[in-house]
């Protein structure tokens, strides 16, 4: 890989390609990364930061959809379970089994409303009892039975539940305990997606912060927002993945469309170690009176709760508001009476729209969370078709891709050489599977590279089996430890400012680690990783400054 400025170059070099690409989120690094894979010439684009919106802003979750169940989506569900059994195994520096434990009110409630929902009818969500989580617990089993990763479902009754969760509310009728998995670093393998695309291919570029517009029938003109250079690429399909914005961007493209309808969740990341304690290494997935579902586990040594769901009609105006933070702190209140849980405990907020589809539904949780590509054909004044990507989410992201790029691998008459099914994902091919086999790797790389194995197992989980790679770049500043947060190391922000795009310092701190989320981007923190990265990018001291200063309001505005 390159850095930033050199892409640029390489771009402004390239006049045509097979497939442009809109948006470097989950969805459009993932097709990018299908695309190369059968030798396609992609070019790949986001008018921000790769993953800057709902990709690095999810609950984190990697779930089968349980609740998608009551909207009668079982092909959705089914799909979803399938791709998180194959992110865990394929995935497993960043995706792992993630236990969860319902709440129950109830032995019989929703019996009648429940069907009500699954039929289409105007009711509200909610009261789910033990009988109607049984039956969806049992598909969840049912579906996984030939390619299980995680155990079957059990029921436990309420005192065994208040005595295994500290804290946890004692009018409960029972709890229900399921496995479904979590990620830990989102925006990584949205990274890693685009440079794996990047390596297999060299016909492949992908930049961000670039903005594009139709100009002429047949081009597509490039902005470089950084530096407010143009250039213009003629693409024969343009794939629109720029997930909440898809309306806007195909707007820009001289198409008017309405495809989006567009929901927000925010999310608060807490520090309480009262709660974290509780939590143990279960999520609890509880219901509030509103029938709206919530969710509490632990992230790193924070505790992530969460989310709203409220509709939006400008996703560059979504934000977390006071109205939402006191909304997620009632409902966790009401989960764990016992506990003591303020607006003092959150170091970060964070807030990402939903690609849903437009719809007139009255309840935003009863929105279809299914994928589908819309195809827009050429038309008077434009040369090349449009596929929109509507919908999707971080689970099923690789099948959205799959499905994608078999719609367009005809019309640039290729067909497909191989299939992404069951391909490892990027920094996992041979990875250490077992505590026997990953303590082996980490002696064997921190006997080779002199680091610490502490050192090596933490890396483990950011770069996977590409950490011996990274290290051997450097290896003198890869044992040079951060002043200010000894976690990470001058050889690992160098790495990042060298080969993955960086235009800001807060692509750094939030979309290349957990730095920000965690609440770890203290001043001194962003000093010293704006004067590494800075030494890599040329940046003055004026550019440091004012870098720092940024990544700093960000930071500070999301608490």
């Amino acid at each position: 890989m390159n850095t930033r400025a050199e892409a640029w170059e390489q771009l402004k070099r390239k006049s045509t390609c097979d497939v442009l690409i809109l948006g470097g989120g989950i969805n459009g690094a993932g097709l990018m990364r299908e695309l190369a894979l059968q030798r396609v010439a992609c070019v790949l684009v986001d008018k921000s930061d790769f993953a800057a919106g709902a990709s690095s802003a999810s609950s984190r979750m990697i779930h089968g959809g349980l609740r998608y169940l009551e909207n009668a989506e079982f092909a959705l569900v089914k799909e979803a379970v399938t791709e998180r059994n194959r992110l865990l195994k394929h995935a497993p520096h960043f995706v792992g089994p993630l236990k969860t434990t319902i709440p129950i009110k109830s032995r019989l409630a929703g019996i009648i409303k429940s069907p009500m929902v699954f039929f289409g009818l105007p009711v509200t969500p909610g009261g789910r009892g033990a009988l109607i989580v049984k039956m969806g617990l049992l598909f969840y089993d049912l579906i996984t039975v030939r390619n299980r990763q995680t155990p079957r479902h059990f029921f436990t009754s309420r005192d065994k539940s208040v005595r295994e969760i500290p804290g946890l509310v004692g009018d409960i009728a029972c709890t229900a305990t399921y496995w479904d998995a979590w990620i830990s670093q989102a925006e990584r393998l949205c990274v890693d997606l685009i440079a794996e695309a990047c390596r297999e291919n060299p016909e492949c570029l992908a930049l961000n912060y670039v903005t594009a517009h139709k100009s002429g029938s047949d081009k597509v003109v490039l902005h470089n927002v950084s530096n407010g250079e143009e250039t213009a690429i003629r693409p024969a399909v343009v794939v629109n993945a720029t997930g909440a914005w898809v309306d806007f961007a195909n707007k820009a493209l001289g198409f008017d469309s309405r495809f989006m309808g567009g929901t927000k969740g925010s999310h608060l990341v807490v520090d309480n170690k009262e709660l974290y304690h509780a939590l143990g290494d279960r999520m609890v997935y509880y219901e509030h009176l509103d029938g709206r579902i919530c969710i509490t586990f632990r992230f790193m040594d924070k505790v992530i709760v969460g989310s709203t769901d409220i509709r939006v009609d400008d996703p560059d105006e979504a934000e977390c508001e006071d109205r939402e933070i006191d909304y997620m702190l009632t409902t966790l209140q009401g989960v764990f009476p016992k506990l003591r849980i303020s607006r003092g405990d959150i170091v970060y907020k964070f807030c990402g729209v939903r690609p849903l589809p437009t719809s007139g539904l009255d309840y935003t949780s009863r929105v279809p969370r299914s994928h589908r590509v819309d195809v827009t054909g050429p038309a008077a004044g434009r040369d090349f078709a449009i596929y929109s990507l509507i919908g999707g989410k971080l689970t099923t992201f690789r099948a959205l891709a799959e499905h994608a790029a078999d719609l367009i691998l005809p019309v640039l008459r290729k067909t497909r050489l191989l299939s992404t099914e069951e391909r490892p994902y990027p920094c996992a091919k041979d990875f250490p599977v077992g505590g026997p086999a990953q303590k082996l790797w980490i002696q064997r790389v921190a006997t080779v590279c002199g680091l610490d194995e502490k050192q090596v197992a933490r890396l483990l989980t950011r770069y996977g089996t590409d950490t011996e790679i990274r290290v051997r770049d450097d290896p003198a500043a890869w044992r040079q430890p951060l002043r200010s947060l000894p976690d990470y190391c001058v050889g690992e922000i160098r790495s990042i400012a060298r080969h993955e795009w960086i235009c800001h310092l807060s692509d750094i701190v939030r979309r290349r680690s957990i730095i920000t989320i965690l609440g770890e981007a203290s001043g001194a923190a962003l000093r010293e990783i704006a004067d590494i990265a800075g030494d890599v990018l040329d940046w003055d001291g004026a550019t440091r400054a004012t870098e720092i200063e940024m990544a700093r309001k960000e930071a500070a505005g999301n608490i």
